[in-house]
């Protein structure tokens, strides 16, 4: 039986404990978060036992789950692999680069495994593409929120547009070759609104909007390539492909003519790929802990997420250097 000590008993925190309690071969040994509150309420609802510091429950546990405030992930995730254990640990990795690359190689020193919860890549929209040859040329990504407090130590940067980075990264196997970006602090003081560019070696070009002050939500991703178009919509978990087909070709239920010009026709092919019924959280902490029992790499390796926050933070520092040539 797996041990599990979970760091973080806030929003997230929450979520991350009731689904480990519904994981089979682990065992939830406790919890700590400092908030006397936060923690009294998980104990009433969950009936899990709240550790006194951090250091004894990571002695007690075979692998930890850091669902913290950012600030506290370099700490956390320092102790836990310099005694070996195996680590889950949210997004952003770390608050600073540095940070984040010294847990590259402490993971890498201790031999454990190391999974990033960027959830967006066990998101059901996202997965129902798994089997589809994807090579984006432009990417546009939107991810609106509207304002909450919780979350706002870090910029939008770091709490939202990370999730896109991630996505991006993913899909473009390709160096980044230039980043420009803008953003402005609206109700926090840190960013709150933002865009960002990204130019990749191989031409892709991907642009990146993020808010935390907006009336509606939105998480959509929109993949252009030669050969199709591709909308995932991360929130209602939905995913649709739209391809363009010469006359001749099969034609589908959802396919239809149309006139390009010159008397030109081509077929318009619309497909809506099956979406899974998945609980992202509960998959990826599956997913890690078949990855310790089996041996098994990580989906969302600490590579992954030392990349991301590291395109964050050139996107970061974009940001203040175009905000100080305008006076923002």
């Amino acid at each position: 039986m797996l041990k599990i000590g979970v760091f973080g008993a806030g929003h997230l925190g929450k979520i991350h404990i009731q689904q480990w309690l519904q994981i089979e071969g682990v065992e939830l040994i406790g919890f700590y978060d400092p908030d006397d509150n936060q923690s009294a309420a998980v104990i009433s609802e969950y009936q899990v036992p709240r550790y006194p510091d951090i250091d004894s429950l990571i002695a007690d546990a075979d692998a930890v789950d850091i669902v913290s405030v950012t600030t506290s992930h370099y700490d956390i995730a320092k102790r836990a692999l310099q005694q070996g254990k195996h680590l889950f640990i949210e997004k952003p990795l770390a608050q600073t680069v540095e940070e984040g690359k010294e847990l590259v190689q402490l993971v890498n020193e201790a031999h454990v495994k190391c999974q990033v919860g960027h959830v967006e890549r066990y998101n059901p929209a996202f997965l129902a593409l798994e089997d589809k040859m994807l090579n984006p040329m432009f990417v546009e990504a939107h991810r609106l929120a509207q304002f909450n407090p919780r979350g706002t130590d870090v910029s939008v940067i770091l709490d939202l547009m990370i999730h896109d980075i991630d996505i991006v990264l993913s899909l473009v196997k390709s160096g980044v070759k230039r980043i420009s970006a803008s953003g402005v602090a609206v109700v926090s003081e840190t960013a709150d609104i933002a865009n960002a560019r990204i130019e990749f070696d191989n031409g892709c070009v991907a642009n990146l909007t993020s808010s935390r002050i907006s009336l509606k939500k939105m998480r959509k991703v929109r993949l252009f390539q030669r050969d199709a178009y591709i909308g995932i919509d991360f929130l209602d978990k939905k995913t649709e492909i739209i391809k363009i087909k010469d006359p001749g070709a099969t034609v589908g239920k959802m396919d239809f003519p149309i006139e390009i010009g010159h008397g030109k026709k081509k077929i318009i092919s619309v497909q809506l790929p099956d979406v899974p019924n998945v609980n992202a959280i509960k998959a990826e902490l599956t997913d890690f802990t078949r990855s310790i029992k089996e041996g098994l790499p990580t989906k969302v390796s600490i590579i992954d997420g030392y990349q991301a926050l590291d395109v964050a933070h050139q996107i970061l520092e974009k940001m203040s250097l175009h905000n100080k040539a305008h006076n923002v």
